[in-house]
């Protein structure tokens, strides 16, 4: 897959497209009228290209508009323009079953002449849409060549491996149908892996409203530890509180919140304020709000286990934890799919700090969303630990 010059690449990323779509490359239905249907409208129209309608699978939208398009049912738009444009699937998102290629063999069946997916749209117009979470140019990839082949080599199970191989498909050819299905595991918390510690000192960065937490409670009734919250969205501190509320008086003594960002060095960042998991440091727009690295905020506090789900900011974040990751060796549960290149760059970048981790590369939903890589030192490493569970 490494061996395509970077010419080539660049040739692919601006032909795929058209060559999906032609003759009807600007004549186009979007087939999903959710926030990467709304998101590719409007960057649509920044290129000069007006969308002729939605369609969605969801009844309760037909004959709404969304963005100023009509959204239409499947047979409807494929009946009016099925033999006269091309349609977008414009969907893709954490939390649910749907795979590309269902909605394509759907839009096929009914009868779609010319069918494309958002990702050869979004290597189009890369100006407009990318990155765009784990999506980038493959020519940027493929600069990054000795890199991605380096951290192949750190992958401590098969299926890591498998995964990582299938990440990378991914990211050079829009193979959809190659990625694997989820793990059946919890997130954060795989069984083959290590055990949890009924006195874990758990930092979870990017807490939002208390989800990994409940998880956790579950997997561990009896905690004799505690658990540091990270969050700095507000609505997410609120949502946060309220759960904290529902819990025994034990667990609720047990958690710390701090309402803070997390990077490098302290300074002020401006963060979007959604109460959506998804929130985090933009460049403009949202709060500002106080940013401090991880060493700081711990102190004296001697972490076991570190948890990341910080929307991109993952990178910054590890480097402001790099002597507390040194000294105290904790298991790190990192998310690598918020930028193209954090998949090869964070295990990467953990090794820099000790060689005592093992690594392991899982994916907690479909399509490659919530992909984790598991830095597990080897003093907690199962002996089964060698991966036996597969996607």
């Amino acid at each position: 897959m490494l061996r395509e010059s970077v010419a080539s690449a660049l040739g692919r990323e601006r032909l795929a497209f058209d060559r999906l779509t032609t003759p009807f490359n600007d004549l186009l239905i979007l087939f999903g009228a959710g926030g990467l249907g709304k998101k590719t409208v409007q960057g649509l129209r920044r290129v000069g290209i007006k969308p002729l309608a939605f369609a969605d699978n969801n009844r309760a939208l037909w004959g709404s508009q969304i963005e100023g398009l009509p959204v239409l049912s499947p047979q409807e738009a494929a009946q009016k323009f099925g033999d006269r444009a091309a349609f977008v699937i414009t969907i893709w998102g954490a939390g649910g079953s749907h795979r590309l290629g269902q909605t394509r063999r759907q839009l096929c069946d009914l009868g779609c002449l010319k069918v494309a997916d958002f990702a050869s749209l979004f290597w189009k117009y890369p100006f407009v849409f990318l990155p765009y979470y784990a999506l980038g140019l493959p020519h940027l990839l493929l600069e990054q060549a000795e890199s991605i082949r380096e951290a192949m080599t750190l992958w401590a199970d098969q299926a890591s491996r498998y995964e990582y191989l299938a990440q990378m498909r991914w990211r050079l050819q829009l193979d959809f149908d190659g990625l694997p299905s989820p793990v059946k595991h919890a997130q954060y918390f795989p069984p083959d892996l290590f055990d949890i510690k009924e006195d874990e000192i758990f930092v979870d960065c990017g807490a939002y409203d208390g989800d990994s937490l409940r998880v956790f409670m579950e997997r561990q009734p009896v905690f004799g530890g505690r658990w540091i919250a990270i969050e700095p969205d507000p609505l997410n501190l609120r949502a946060l509180a309220e759960t904290l509320s529902t819990l025994p008086a034990h667990w609720r003594n047990k958690v710390d919140i701090r309402p803070l960002a997390l990077g490098s060095r302290r300074g002020k960042v401006r963060f979007e304020l959604s109460g959506l998991p998804s929130s985090g440091i933009r460049a403009w727009g949202g709060q500002e709000v106080e940013c401090v690295p991880l060493e700081e905020i711990l102190g004296e506090v001697q972490p076991t286990f570190i948890k990341m789900d910080i929307e991109g900011a993952e990178m910054d974040a590890l480097i402001g934890a790099r002597r507390v990751i040194e000294k105290h060796l904790p298991v790190l549960a990192i998310c690598v799919y918020h930028q193209p290149d954090h998949l090869w760059r964070i295990p990467l970048l953990i090794r820099s700090f000790s060689d005592q981790y093992r690594y392991f590369l899982r994916t907690h939903n479909e399509e490659g969303w919530d992909l984790v890589c598991y830095a597990i030192p080897v003093s907690r490493l199962k002996a089964m630990g060698s991966g036996k569970e597969t996607p």
